[in-house]
């Protein structure tokens, strides 16, 4: 009797417990908030919540905590808008910059400026003006731009979500978008990182398809996929997400190599010098965090209406296909065609290229289409790909003048091939000439070369 009364009241108290949530949750654990990072993952709460695009926050780049101003911006959209704020933020940072060297010199703080910047250091026991004056950094708003982001999350949280799941890994992580391109699939970096995950080149060959024809890092789906499996091997080899997300920015071996020389997380964090291992590669734990904490309040809020998933329905494709003939059998609009297959790339949807043999096609998901879907006329596909052409440089050639050949533009055949207006091209190498220029090319050219082009998928 007294077993039964004890087994009772465990049930009511896990019940409790588990309604209450003072269990410890998994996510807690998963993903620790250390103390070492407290002032990081607050100061990335105020720039997702707190400060728009409209404000430069001034800030000690070691020590997040000390902010030194907000410098208020103008609109980004006005005419001259760049030149003018990058003044204005001149100005400020020289302000600071001087009030730091006064109190590097010794000289007790006399005006309320200093007097309220070295209030900021007070809590450090040996603070050095000499370097903080030049450790300011510009950090601009995103309030903005995330709530905009969490919008567009609606219409890929579920999938992505659905993704995670499956392949054994923590939900949290499907907020990682917010991070790398608040949840723009069409996002493109500096570094030519691509799509809702961000992935380079080098490694999202790794896992995805991305030629001339496709590039799969701008599919939500397939993009999905790779990072999941991605940051499944980061924590398989790292065996902590703390390490396994910021392997994810700054590099899988490079994380591996911090871990045997210093162990932990907080050590990594504190100690760790590699001239790659800067300040983006340093915050972009507490980043994740932070953004994990905005996201979440606002998609609590119930005056934001978050996007809402496309109802799609899928067709792989058994030939090459030309993308307007697929529109005009399904009657798809050209935008919503490249909506549900973002992968297509300009050559495609142009008509240069056909959608390749394989690909799975979005579409519409309507009762209409999915009719249309199960009698395909064969009149739809081609067997092989349209032809690629490539010119073989010679001694004497230049961009411009090959562009002349092909009565294309500078612009496009430098576009196409990945060149820039530093690029120096060299005798041998291979140039791809856009297809409309193929029309006007000689058969008895010696320097073209003519390729099959193919879209390899991988499983």
């Amino acid at each position: 009797m007294a077993f039964a009364s004890q087994k009772n009241l465990l049930r009511i108290f896990l019940l409790i417990t588990l309604l209450t949530g003072a269990l410890p949750a998994m996510a807690e654990s998963q993903f620790p908030l250390y103390p070492i990072i407290q002032a990081n993952v607050g100061f990335w709460e105020k720039i997702y919540g707190t400060y728009t695009t409209r404000q430069g926050i001034l800030h000690d780049k070691e020590n997040l905590d000390i902010i030194y101003a907000i410098v208020n911006l103008v609109d980004w959209n006005t005419p001259g808008a760049a030149k003018i704020n990058k003044q204005l933020v001149k100005i400020a940072r020289q302000r600071y910059k001087n009030i730091l060297s006064t109190l590097a010199s010794g000289a007790p703080p006399a005006s309320r400026d200093e007097k309220r910047i070295s209030a900021l250091f007070k809590k450090y026991k040996h603070p050095s003006f000499h370097r903080a004056r030049d450790n300011i950094r510009l950090q601009i708003g995103q309030k903005d731009r995330f709530l905009q982001g969490v919008i567009r999350s609606g219409a890929y949280l579920p999938a992505i979500k659905r993704i995670l799941r499956a392949k054994g890994l923590p939900l949290e992580l499907a907020y990682l978008p917010h991070v790398e391109s608040s949840f723009n699939p069409r996002a493109y970096s500096k570094v030519a990182a691509a799509g809702l995950w961000q992935f380079t080149r080098s490694t999202g060959r790794q896992y995805l398809t991305i030629n001339n024809v496709i590039d799969e890092r701008l599919d939500v789906y397939l993009a999905t996929r790779a990072a999941a499996d991605f940051l499944k091997e980061n924590y398989r080899q790292l065996g902590s997400w703390p390490l396994a997300l910021t392997a994810y920015n700054y590099g899988r071996a490079g994380m591996v190599r911090a871990q045997q020389q210093l162990g932990s997380y907080e050590n990594i964090f504190t100690s760790h010098n590699s001239k790659l291992f800067r300040f983006a590669s340093r915050n972009f734990y507490s980043e994740f965090l932070a953004a994990l904490r905005v996201a979440r309040k606002l998609e609590k809020d119930p005056t934001i209406i978050r996007d809402r998933p496309w109802a799609s329905t899928s067709l792989r494709l058994k030939g090459f296909a030309k993308a307007s003939a697929l529109r005009k059998y399904f009657g798809v609009s050209p935008q919503d065609f490249s909506h549900l297959n973002p992968a297509l790339r300009p050559p495609v949807l142009k008509g240069k290229k056909y959608v390749p043999k394989g690909y799975l096609l979005r579409l519409p998901a309507t009762k209409s289409i999915r009719k249309k879907i199960s009698h395909l006329p064969a009149s739809l596909f081609h067997r092989s790909q349209v032809r690629t052409i490539f010119h073989k440089v010679r001694r004497g050639d230049t961009v411009s003048s090959i562009a002349r050949k092909y009565h294309i533009s500078q612009k496009e055949l430098t576009r196409i091939n990945h060149l820039n207006r530093k690029s120096a091209i060299r005798s041998g190498q291979k140039l791809r000439i856009p297809a409309h220029g193929n029309k006007r090319i000689s058969r008895h050219a010696k320097s073209i070369h003519t390729l099959k082009a193919t879209a390899k998928r991988k499983p």
